[in-house]
């Protein structure tokens, strides 16, 4: 416990944890401020998704790398995967839609962009294993195919068109689930030989003794879950007084807090000129976002939710996410970059956000 204390006091983020109890007793006192709780909510989730993170490179550091690497695999984006899940329990599918979709881009584009520009500021060119970003490139090329197929089947004339969406969405799922398990399997075992790169550098961050760091694991998640809760239930009030869309909150919001703790740990290592370790952090939480969350979203709908979602995503969702990948797939051909480069992937990514904002989807497609 001395140790966890100390972390929280050297790490400067993480003195935000001073918003968890403030959001809970808010919560009680003032249920119906909801512009507050959305508010302290994100400001919680930000020190809650870091010290998640940092458990859980503690426990991985401490498990070999086959297994540490499908502990990172699993629990990086579980911040993300716990507020859709809440969001998925109240019936709220627009808002998981665009968390799924806004994460994709963010982490493509923004997270990507900004360890460009941050490490291209520091450094006149950068290099990274072309290797990683290929396969991580790669399966969210498929895996935005997979997202464009049920809006195709959508636009068919067919007499039971959302059973057989549904039908498809599920299948899908599946589908992607497999193919994720394949990918853990390439890269962690049969070929990690290729991705050895992207395992260098600060482990030794990495210091909290085994039993702490899962003691924090199982506590963090409990909270981030309650802190998520709150959340979803005052996101539209709050979107409404802000003049913010369930789809605009979705794409942007929850995925930049979501993803806080991974961005500061891959611009810190692109300003150390481990660039490996950015590119790998950024596509691969795409990826896992892409292959493993949004179909275990789908197939744990029929459970949880209020009726089963399927993965037919509005059109502008769909072509954000694919140029994302396709813009992806690019930079990574190269395995170089520089400033200019992070600020045009940043570029893109503000079109996009700016046009979220000013022009939302409709709302036939929340279903």
């Amino acid at each position: 416990m001395n140790e966890l204390i100390k972390e929280i006091r050297h790490t400067p983020l993480l003195w935000m944890l001073v918003f968890v109890p403030i959001i809970l007793a808010v919560e009680m006192l003032a249920p119906s401020a909801h512009t507050a709780l959305f508010v302290l909510a994100v400001l919680a989730i930000v020190p809650l998704a870091a010290l998640l993170s940092h458990a859980t490179e503690s426990v991985a550091e401490k498990t070999g790398d086959a297994v540490g690497g499908l502990l990172n695999a699993t629990l990086g984006n579980l911040t993300e995967l716990i507020i859709a899940l809440a969001a998925l329990q109240a019936g709220e599918y627009m808002l998981v839609k665009a968390s799924i979709a806004g994460a994709i881009v963010t982490n493509s584009l923004f997270m990507l962009g900004a360890s460009f520009l941050l490490g291209g500021l520091r450094y006149r060119t950068q290099e990274f294993n072309r290797a990683g970003g290929r396969l991580h490139a790669a399966l969210l090329l498929m895996a935005t195919i997979a997202l464009i197929t049920p809006a195709a089947v959508a636009d068919l004339d067919l007499a039971q068109g959302a059973s057989v969406t549904q039908k498809l969405s599920t299948g899908l799922a599946v589908l992607l689930i497999v193919a994720y398990g394949l990918s853990l399997v390439f890269s962690l075992k049969t070929h990690k030989d290729l991705f050895a790169s992207e395992a260098h550098g600060e482990k030794d961050e990495a210091t909290l003794p085994v039993g702490v760091a899962v003691g924090t694991l199982i506590a963090v998640t409990v909270l981030v879950a309650l802190v998520s809760e709150i959340f979803v239930g005052s996101v539209q009030k709050a979107g409404e007084t802000l003049g913010m869309s369930p789809a605009f909150i979705g794409f942007i919001v929850v995925a930049l807090v979501g993803g806080a703790a991974e961005m500061a740990v891959a611009f810190s290592a692109a300003r150390k000129n481990r660039l490996d370790m950015s590119v790998g952090i950024a596509l691969g939480s795409a990826s896992q976002i892409a292959l493993f969350v949004a179909p275990v979203l789908v197939l744990l709908s029929y459970v949880i939710g209020p009726k089963p979602m399927d993965l037919q995503f509005w059109p502008g969702a769909v072509v954000m996410v694919m140029i994302a990948t396709v813009t992806a797939c690019f930079i990574t051909n190269s395995g170089r970059s520089a400033w200019f480069i992070g600020a045009l992937l940043l570029f893109i990514y503000a079109i996009f956000a700016m046009t979220l904002y000013v022009v939302p989807p409709g709302t036939h497609a929340a279903s």
